[in-house]
């Protein structure tokens, strides 16, 4: 693969809208599916980003929009990554070179981007629900447009699908659900019904079988073996609607039809013009393979799913200076915990290598379970080993977190159980936007009674706090950290902290600054620039968000007249309205700034950037301390 150019290609450089694609003859999607996948790899290869998924539904997209009328008919795409070739259709080509950077458009569907997104989505599982919404809504209104919901990438291991499906069977609605099964999420899918499936179909008695009745009937004269091949076929249908999720599906009320291979385009084509006239619930089941083209995908199938720039020819990512992650911190300390105690079990959601988990997974594979794309049940597992006297380790990103609000607060904080939740991801993560920025946690987390929130300063602070979450038998207990790399601390033997048990970590005496997690480096930052031109701010490590050090508070209250909190969380309901609260209860009467993510979604975009426009990097909180203190001076 050399330089791409598109205006060098036969049929891309035509292609702006759905319409023109529309334009062309059905084999001329063989060239252009080559042509589109080739501009995707060279793209993605010099800015990052999501590529496996993409590739895998590279001739399906091209199905879709070829076959149905886009956006009148509504296609909703089950999490956004598959979506990139679907905007390069629809009048994107150019702006995918700024995909996932700061003012340019998202990693993900979204709808105020383009009339053709119908449904956004970053988080998975919510294309078929969305569709239901969508065609029930075309029904009220008399309209006959197609809904089509774009299911995969793991998102099957998800009860909403089946809960939006089994609600479609009752109702009977004029909807098509198309399964992209390509048997993987972010790492190798943990779908039974996928082991079923491929187990049965490649079974060589079934195979055989089949293999002899097509011998048997070739050696008969053309008229009686034509009829017994079709009734050969007929049976064939049948086992296969016997051994494939067809069986499932039906029984949920859908016509299920496939499994077809998702790259044959003009197949595809023809499929979807078929069931483009039927009417009711209608599956089609479509096998895909992630990262579809380039050799190296199907070699590391986990690492393709979302890349920094890289060698296109090779795959690699452009080398960086090796740092330490607080993933990989978390990942290795739980192993060491494990090893001493026995009662550990490590629980995520599809996820193992963005979490950490991978390192347990290696190692003590017995005592590591992946549940697939089903945050609900990973929490309420994790509260069923809790009952039997295990320590479960909830290894889940802060957003996917979300997901889960009502099992952490039902199944596990009712019952005081003690569940260890581990959320990676905290705070802004970058490129990949609102849907996937940690910054509701604090929030959410501190409402629930009887949670112990703590978030770490540091790597070393890290590796305690999961050694004292290990040690709390009373109830639930969060540690939240954020993505990206340590801050090099030199690492030591575990120390146990005492729950809600915060710390001075720099002496001042003009304003006071309490920060919670990585805002503490942030903060520490910022007070050397403020040294500078005579402001001697105090810094304290508050580490626990829930329960707070009231005893060193009363301290800092009773020493400063101004005092600022800072976190990367948003600003309603998390540390600094903790604060704010333990203020009131007392009725202290210091002035208070609460400082951390406003009000509002924050759009894509490097965490170095989006810190920078929030002013919580250590200039931007500089500047807060500076304006806090001069508009005292104003109004004295």
């Amino acid at each position: 693969m050399g330089e791409y150019n598109i205006s060098s290609t036969k049929y891309l450089k035509k292609i702006n809208y759905p319409v023109d694609l529309k334009k062309l003859n059905l084999m001329d999607l063989r060239v252009l599916a080559d042509e589109v996948r080739e501009y995707l790899i060279d793209t993605i290869s010099k800015i990052g980003g999501h590529l496996g998924a993409s590739l895998g539904v590279c001739e399906l997209t091209l199905a879709l929009h070829y076959v149905f009328n886009t956006p009148d008919d509504k296609i909703i795409w089950d999490v956004g990554h598959q979506g990139y070739i679907h905007k390069i259709l629809t009048g994107r080509k150019e702006s995918l070179k700024t995909i996932r950077q700061k003012g340019g458009i998202s990693g993900f569907l979204k709808r105020d981007e383009s009339e053709f997104d119908v449904f956004g989505a970053g988080h998975a599982t919510t294309s078929i629900s969305a569709a239901l919404g969508i065609a029930t809504a075309r029904d009220f209104l008399g309209k006959k447009n197609k809904v089509v919901a774009v299911i995969g990438d793991g998102s099957m291991t998800g009860g909403m699908a089946y809960e939006a499906m089994n609600n479609i069977g009752l109702l009977k609605k004029d909807i098509i659900v198309i399964l992209n099964d390509n048997k993987m999420s972010i790492a190798p899918n943990v779908w039974s019904i996928q082991n079923y499936f491929n187990e049965l179909m490649t079974n060589d008695t079934y195979n055989r079988f089949r293999s002899k009745v097509w011998e048997m009937t070739g050696v008969l004269d053309k008229k009686n073996s034509d009829r017994l091949r079709r009734a050969a076929a007929k049976i064939e249908g049948g086992l296969k609607g016997v051994i494939t999720p067809g069986m499932l599906f039906e029984a949920l009320g859908f016509r299920y039809f496939g499994p077809i291979n998702g790259h044959n385009v003009v197949n595809l084509v023809k499929m979807l013009e078929e069931i483009y006239k039927m009417s009711g619930p209608i599956l089609l089941h479509v096998i895909t393979e992630k990262g579809k083209g380039p050799s190296y995908a199907t070699v590391h199938p986990q690492k393709i799913h979302a890349l920094n720039p890289f060698d296109k020819m090779t795959g690699i990512e452009h080398k960086k200076t090796p740092v330490t992650s607080y993933t990989k911190i978390f990942g290795t300390a739980l192993v060491e915990l494990a090893k001493k105690d026995e009662r550990i079990v490590a629980v995520n959601a599809a996820m193992p290598d963005g979490t950490g988990l991978n390192y347990i997974q290696q190692e003590i594979p017995e005592r590591y379970f992946d549940v697939g794309i089903a945050e609900q049940h990973a929490v309420t597992f994790c509260a069923g080993l809790a009952t039997e006297g295990f320590t479960p380790v909830a290894a889940i990103y802060s957003t996917f977190l979300q997901r889960a609000f009502d099992q952490i607060i039902h199944d596990v904080a009712i019952q005081k159980l003690p569940v260890i939740f581990v959320l990676d991801r905290g705070g802004l993560v970058g490129a990949d936007g609102a849907t996937h920025h940690g910054v509701f946690d604090l929030t959410y987390l501190r409402l629930v009674p009887g949670m112990v929130i703590m978030a770490p300063k540091d790597e070393n602070e890290l590796r305690n706090m999961l050694y004292t979450a290990t040690q709390y038998k009373r109830g639930p207990i969060a540690i939240r950290y954020p993505r990206g790399n340590t801050l090099g601390v030199k690492t030591g033997d575990f120390e146990k902290i005492e729950i809600g048990r915060g710390e001075i970590v720099k002496e001042g005496k003009d304003i006071a600054v309490l920060a919670i997690g990585n805002m503490v480096h942030n903060s520490l930052e910022a007070a050397k620039i403020l040294s500078g031109i005579g402001i001697d701010a105090e810094v304290v490590n508050a580490r626990f968000v829930k329960p707070l050090d009231r005893e060193l508070l009363k301290d800092v209250f009773g020493r400063f007249d101004k005092i600022i909190t800072v976190e990367d969380n948003t600003i309603v309901g998390g540390f600094g309205s903790a604060v704010s609260e333990f203020a009131v209860q007392y009725n202290l009467k210091n002035d208070i700034l609460i400082h951390g993510i406003p009000d509002r979604f924050i759009e894509h975009g490097k965490p170095e950037e989006l810190h920078a426009d929030l002013k919580i990097d250590a200039a931007g909180i500089a500047d807060v301390v500076k304006e806090f203190l001069y508009k005292e001076k104003v109004h004295v």
